[in-house]
């Protein structure tokens, strides 16, 4: 699986720490993870928690990334913003009973965290139990079991009602600010990654044409 990290201007500090500690979980399991920033606060290409949801949107209905991992200071913006992105179901995990349980019972594609609130001693712990939550074994398995079937229908449901409720992503890229696509998609390792793993043809061909302009 291709998973993708998204971290936002305001927690760009704690970016090594973030990534080391999904690496660390993700990678033994034969994942791959693709940072896409920020990686300090420092970079040039900044990322607001709008900006996450918009690139998680695009790395996903691209098929550039299978999974995306992103946040926030509490989190709530980041998931806000990427579920308002078509085929993106984002959820707010900050343990990892929120992981197991957003594994089996929603099994979207997307976890938004805190990075402020409740970040503190031993936090690189709770982050790698939460990716253990989310990456090992199989997800949408359903908790409990016995209720597994009826869990299953309902994302199906939602699933449909989100394609009917939203744009599909490449009338989105076309059509909102140009200015906040140019810099969502400035980041440094954006076009390295990109490009080398989205299937999407319409969206790649797009996006070509805007960071290239």
């Amino acid at each position: 699986m291709k998973i993708a990290l998204i971290i936002e201007n305001s927690q760009a500090a704690k970016s090594e720490v973030v990534h080391a500690a999904l690496t660390a979980v993700a990678e033994p399991l034969g994942h791959q993870v693709f940072h896409y920033g920020m990686y300090t606060p420092e970079d040039k290409a900044s990322l607001t928690y709008v900006m996450n949801g918009l690139l998680a949107g695009i790395l996903l209905n691209s098929g550039a990334a299978d999974f995306v991992v992103t946040g926030c200071g509490t989190g709530m913006g980041s998931m806000l913003a990427s579920n308002a992105m078509p085929g993106v179901f984002c959820g707010l995990v900050i343990d990892p009973t929120d992981a197991f349980l957003f594994g089996q019972i929603n099994d979207g594609n997307a976890i938004s965290m805190p990075y402020a609130k409740g970040f503190g001693w031993a936090a690189e712990l709770n982050l790698q139990d939460v990716y253990r939550k989310l990456f090992e074994g199989e997800r949408g398995l359903g908790y409990p079991k016995e209720r597994a079937v009826f869990m299953a229908k309902n994302r199906s449901i939602l699933k449909d009602l989100k394609a009917v409720a939203c744009n599909d992503m490449l009338t989105v890229l076309k059509t909102m600010d140009q200015d906040l696509l140019k810099a969502t998609v400035a980041g440094e390792k954006f076009q390295e990654y990109f490009f080398a793993n989205a299937t999407d043809e319409g969206i790649r061909d797009y996006l070509k044409g805007v960071v290239s302009a």
